[in-house]
């Protein structure tokens, strides 16, 4: 009788997450890092180029990020007061990965 009509929610992604990659400033709180983030932009009127660092603050929930790491982070809804950004993966230098489980 009734046919199955199928959801066209359900074909779409989640949505767009921003992604950052940068290095690991502090591994010393519980369960969260911090991560300096480096961006290049040319400034509108001047012309000249300039360097600027964010610090995030990101959940990692198996604590494999150590300071120095270059890692890749997400956006992801608010976990605490200051973490609003996830772990995703340490990037090693020779361009191999380790990955954290989805949750």
């Amino acid at each position: 009788m009734a046919e199955s009509v199928e959801n066209p929610v359900d074909n779409k992604a989640v949505g767009h997450r921003k992604e950052r990659v940068g290095e690991v400033v502090s591994d010393k709180m519980a369960k969260t890092i911090i991560v300096r983030v480096r961006r290049r932009f040319q400034h509108p009127e001047y012309k000249k180029v300039i360097s600027s660092t964010n610090k995030f603050c990101a959940h990692d929930e198996l604590e494999i990020a150590q300071t120095g790491d270059l890692v890749r982070i997400e956006e992801t809804r608010p976990i605490s007061k200051t973490k609003r950004w996830r772990l995703v993966e340490v990037l090693n230098p020779d361009g191999s990965s380790r990955t954290t489980p989805a949750s």
